[in-house]
């Protein structure tokens, strides 16, 4: 039986009876933790009178070998992103990013950078007033950086038929069983130039800010996430419910990606 003390971002929470819960965390040296914690729903005990979605703390915990749940015996509260809760698209876009940790971090397998990831962009998503455009671009981010840590990135460079560069056609298509782009329009999801330039944009970490991403920029920018979002859905096989109130309320529609 091993101890477990680390920093960890819950990302999903279940009621276990009137006095307990269930959750999974991500933590900073540990990987996703999946939880049992009894007596967190107590006024009076070792955890900050519970866990609560989308908060950071300090976990402590037993890590039994035959059991796929650590007994937690203690969270220490150290963040709430209070802003977090007050603008709905804000908290849409954390409950996405938690769906996405979910859905592509496997169990107890270290991923120190989409942690701190994470807890940067809840953060930003918890500033007061954040805008649509701070917003997309949070999510975009958090995106390609999951898809990077989990080495699932499409190719954004080569031509996945041919092998050569990508030329500078107006439109590309994405072929999502092949992780790439093509210049042949045949087949494929249809993608705007402009969308696999920002895309490039992020994996490169360019410095990116409201100003960067106004008018036609916020608009690519809201076909990148749903480029990236339907990819790592087909990825998956899993379709992310989380996604679509997010993007209603950035409010950019488009008929192409």
């Amino acid at each position: 039986m091993a101890n477990l003390q680390d920093d960890g971002i819950c990302v999903r929470h279940w009621d276990w009876s009137e006095t307990s819960q269930t959750v999974s965390v991500l933590t900073q040296n540990n990987g996703l933790i999946r939880g049992l914690a009894k007596g967190s729903r107590r006024e009076k005990g070792a955890f900050s009178g519970g866990i609560e979605l989308l908060t950071r703390g300090e976990i402590v915990g037993l890590v039994k070998p035959r059991s796929e749940l650590v007994t937690l015996t203690a969270w220490d509260l150290q963040e709430p992103y209070r802003g977090l809760r007050g603008q709905l698209g804000s908290f849409y876009a954390g409950m996405y990013l938690a769906d996405l940790i979910l859905g592509l971090i496997s169990d107890q397998d270290p991923h120190p950078r989409v942690y701190q990831q994470l807890d940067a962009s809840l953060y930003a998503l918890a500033t007061d007033e954040c805008s649509h455009n701070r917003i997309s671009l949070t999510v975009a981010t958090a995106q390609w950086t999951l898809l990077e840590e989990t080495g699932t990135n499409p190719d954004l460079d080569a031509d996945i038929r041919s092998g050569g560069p990508l030329a500078n056609d107006d439109v590309v298509a994405f072929i999502p069983g092949h992780g790439g782009f093509t210049r042949d329009c045949g087949d494929g999801w249809r993608v705007r130039r402009e969308t696999l330039k920002l895309i490039r944009m992020l994996r490169t970490g360019s410095d990116m800010d409201d100003g960067v991403v106004t008018g036609d920029g916020g608009v690519c920018l809201e076909r990148s996430i749903r480029l990236l979002g339907a990819y790592i859905e087909h990825m998956t096989g899993r379709s992310f419910a989380t996604l679509a109130p997010l993007l209603q309320v950035i409010g950019r529609r488009s008929n192409s990606k």
